[in-house]
């Protein structure tokens, strides 16, 4: 997944919102089955909206998944299996994870406090990290730029790993975030909203034009 720039979008909820990600290049699609997100739609239907889109292109997202929840996913036919945790869940529970679906498949988005560390026992189960930005009380899909330094620190020490860029990214401050932080896959999602789990038609459009230059 390394190369050229990568783009997820984020928190689809319909198949409108699907054929204008799809219109406009996205590179992942993410479907949010957590049932407290305002963008949150239930298996059945994530499955029903990822069933038309390529393989290898169809991202779960949940947070603190069961396993057995996250054996629905893989049965639905899922690429990737986005988690957001609380890095005090244990290394146990990432190891299960892990083993379920496979190092490669998994992307882990822990939730770090500004100033905490990001714990190295999760490079061993997971290739893939999510840097969101923190807020108390929520999970991810805070709309909030994030600490851009710490990722770009993160990526540089630890060049083996995939990093995702995700928080309040839009047309207006994406190309800021890539040169401060080197980024070569992002999460888009309430930057190219105009309510929470209805995409934008004009900022999806003007995000990806924006892009261009550094996608071609």
């Amino acid at each position: 997944m390394k190369g050229q720039l990568q783009v997820k979008v984020c928190g689809l909820t319909s198949e409108r919102d699907v054929e204008l990600a799809q219109l406009a290049g996205a590179d992942y699609y993410g479907f949010i089955t957590y049932a407290k997100s305002p963008r949150a739609v239930s298996l059945a239907r994530a499955q029903e909206l990822a069933t038309e889109l390529p393989s290898g292109r169809r991202v779960v997202v949940d947070v603190a998944t069961s396993l057995e929840q996250l054996m629905r996913y893989q049965d639905a036919g899922f690429d990737y299996f986005q988690i957001h945790t609380a890095q005090s869940a244990g290394e146990g529970v990432f190891k299960q994870w892990s083993d379920l679906v496979g190092r490669e498949r998994l992307w882990l988005a822990p939730r770090l406090k500004p100033g905490e560390r990001l714990a190295k026992v999760l490079f061993t189960y997971a290739a893939s990290i999510l840097l969101d930005t923190y807020a108390k009380g929520q999970v991810g899909g805070t709309g909030q730029t994030g600490d851009w330094e710490q990722f770009q620190d993160l990526r540089q020490t630890y060049p083996d790993m995939h990093w995702i860029l995700a928080g309040g990214l839009g047309a207006s401050n994406v190309l800021p975030a890539l040169a401060a932080t080197g980024a070569q896959h992002i999460d888009v999602n309430s930057g190219v909203e105009s309510a929470p789990g209805i995409k934008d038609a004009k900022k999806l459009s003007e995000l990806f034009r924006v892009l261009r230059a550094v996608r071609s």
